[in-house]
């Protein structure tokens, strides 16, 4: 692959903002709960899964690492709803994403996006954005908050992928 490496950015609420909302400890509205034994971190994300029917619903995802250097050749979006990735260990991991292009049709490959996050951030994606999917830098689990729709829609009215014929772009880690 003779594709120049993409830059890896620091996960930062403010570069992400186009892309949707990282989730941190860092900035939240803070609240003493439980008789003052908890410290809640309040609001961290919305979720938002109602179009269409849709319910919000937890899954476990557990990751593992992809040959070193990444070739970047496909990505996902979720149209119905947002869609939210937590760690559920201290290890980094990397965000991919993409604006959509001019007739919202497809991701901009030529304007994609690398973060790194810290084991301790999450990201929620917008409805309709385009990311890749996961890509963790060790195996990793994380906690996801997602869309189910309702009994009899198919997993696939909720996902549109764009796989390009060659790879687009390399991570170097």
């Amino acid at each position: 692959m003779n594709l120049p490496p993409l830059a890896i950015e620091p996960l930062s609420k403010a570069a992400f903002a186009p892309f949707g909302t990282v989730i941190e400890r860092d900035g939240a509205d803070i609240r003493m709960i439980n008789e003052g034994t908890t410290t809640r971190f309040h609001a961290l994300s919305d979720v938002d899964v109602a179009r269409e029917g849709g319910t919000p619903t937890l899954s476990i995802f557990a990751g593992t690492p992809r040959p070193v250097p990444i070739a970047i050749t496909m990505l996902e979006r979720h149209p119905l709803g947002s869609q939210s990735f937590m760690p559920l260990s201290d290890e980094d991991w990397l965000v991919v994403v993409a604006p959509t292009n001019s007739d919202d049709s497809a991701p901009a490959f030529d304007a994609l996006r690398c973060f790194s996050a810290r084991g301790d951030q999450g990201v929620t994606y917008a409805p309709g954005v385009w990311h890749h999917p996961l890509l963790v830098l060790a195996p990793q689990d994380f906690l996801i908050a997602d869309r189910a729709g309702p009994a009899g829609e198919p997993d696939a009215a909720n996902l549109q992928e764009a796989l390009a014929d060659a790879p687009v772009a390399v991570i170097t880690v």
